[in-house]
């Protein structure tokens, strides 16, 4: 039997496919779905794999991350603060002056269309701002 691939050795998106099969409860199946969002919401998206062990979905820079906790999953998102949420998916992190996340706890639905508006949005904002900096 082959020996699993150290994270040195591993792609990230095949370590994030991992991570999702050791969840292998509700926690896994709800990191695929959001995984599967980000990736039609944003073809070109670029998956990390940081801080010892934390999926990131990265266009121009972070998008969100995503953590699973025993009783949730956690979407990080970089620059979340700087984004419009009129479905007020955000629901955690509220107080920082950058960050904002979606906590999703087993059961809870997420409103697809909105998320990927985020998802979309946090993009063309990273995108915007390397474009900005690369003018003189």
């Amino acid at each position: 039997m082959a020996k699993p691939a150290t994270s040195e050795q591993a792609s990230p998106s095949s370590l994030i496919d991992e991570r999702i099969a050791e969840l292998g409860d509700w926690r896994g199946e709800q990191l695929a779905h959001v995984r599967a969002l980000i990736r039609q919401a944003v073809p070109d998206v670029v998956e990390q794999w940081k801080w010892r062990g934390v999926p990131v979905w990265e266009a121009g820079g972070i998008i969100c991350t995503g953590e699973s906790y025993k009783n949730y999953i956690k979407l990080t998102f970089a620059k979340g603060a700087s984004l419009d949420d009129p479905a007020g998916l955000f629901n955690a992190s509220l107080e920082g002056n950058t960050r904002r996340a979606i906590d999703i706890h087993e059961g809870a639905t997420l409103n697809r269309d909105a998320f990927q508006a985020l998802v979309r949005a946090a993009a063309q904002l990273n995108r915007a701002g390397k474009a900005s900096k690369k003018t003189p």
